[in-house]
């Protein structure tokens, strides 16, 4: 098999996951969240670590086109060199001429995200937003510039549910929060290509703790994605421009809080008029002036 320089077998691996036999997904995740050690040890020893039968790599490598666990190992290997360090420059353009070059690549622009709101999935959404309505807690976590999103969707969430919602390393350092995750709770990862360590780090804790997984991203390979529950795509790579478009996320956060604030009903409302009582109280907005 021959996998081209852009191919990614992590991505492959977690697209095919899904449809792999149930042992041969356990093998698979055991890979995706240790693919250092899959390249520096040896096939028995990840095998002894895994719980699993050594040939089950071999079958695994196998199941996603591979010849065999060697040339995976190989793969695997060669994706773990330094990817390319501008993945933002390199999405710019030489800027445009003519005397209504600026105007147009905002109307592009615009065009773009209007596009793309569209193909949001509101029935995934939905689903999300049901799993949120049961959970215990909602742990929310975004890096860099997805924080912006993590955070509006604490806030909207908060207004009522405030005890039981928190952004991941808010009050401490982030590996308290992934420790205190349990089954029961929800926790929710924003990102997009380029994927943060973090953000896969909180991921992993949330699977391993048995939570419920809502990954807000930009594609289903995404490495924050993997052994999610829910997965709300947005587009983040079609909108022109050197930065990528955080638009559809932000349209996910703020669907996720309208639907869960209508699961709540009454009490829900209730929390909500409360909050607003409290903010007034406090003399939190501008007075309008008659």
């Amino acid at each position: 098999m021959v996998v081209s320089a852009k191919s990614s077998p992590l991505s492959e691996l977690r697209i095919a996951l899904p449809s792999l036999p149930l042992r041969l997904q356990e093998v698979g995740r055991f890979v995706a969240a240790n693919d250092y050690d899959a390249t520096t040890r040896s096939m028995r020893d990840l095998a002894a670590e895994a719980g699993a039968d050594p040939a089950a790599f071999t079958r695994l490598a196998k199941a996603i086109g591979y010849s065999g666990w060697d040339e995976l190992r190989a793969a695997l290997t060669e994706a773990r060199r330094p990817s390319e360090t501008s993945p933002f420059s390199a999405r710019a353009k030489g800027r445009r001429h003519g005397p209504h070059a600026d105007v147009t690549l905002i109307t592009d622009k615009l065009e773009a995200e209007a596009a793309g709101l569209p193909r949001i999935s509101a029935h995934a959404i939905a689903d999300a937003a049901r799993a949120l309505h049961d959970a215990n807690r909602i742990w929310i976590t975004g890096y860099r510039s997805c924080r912006s999103v993590a955070e509006l969707l604490n806030y909207e969430l908060r207004l009522f549910r405030p005890e039981q919602v928190q952004i991941v390393g808010a009050s401490g350092p982030d590996d308290l929060d992934l420790g205190a995750f349990r089954s029961g709770e929800a926790v929710i990862v924003i990102g997009f290509m380029p994927y943060t360590n973090a953000s896969v780090r909180v991921a992993q804790a949330a699977y391993h703790a048995g939570a419920t997984l809502i990954a807000i991203a930009d594609s289903l390979a995404a490495p924050m994605a993997e052994g999610a529950d829910h997965v709300l795509l947005f587009e983040a790579a079609s909108s022109p421009g050197f930065f990528p478009s955080l638009t559809g996320a932000l349209a996910i956060a703020q669907s996720l809080a309208a639907v869960t604030f209508s699961l709540g009903g009454a009490a829900a409302k209730k929390r909500l008029q409360d909050t607003e009582a409290r903010l007034a109280a406090a003399s939190t907005y501008v007075s309008e002036k008659g």
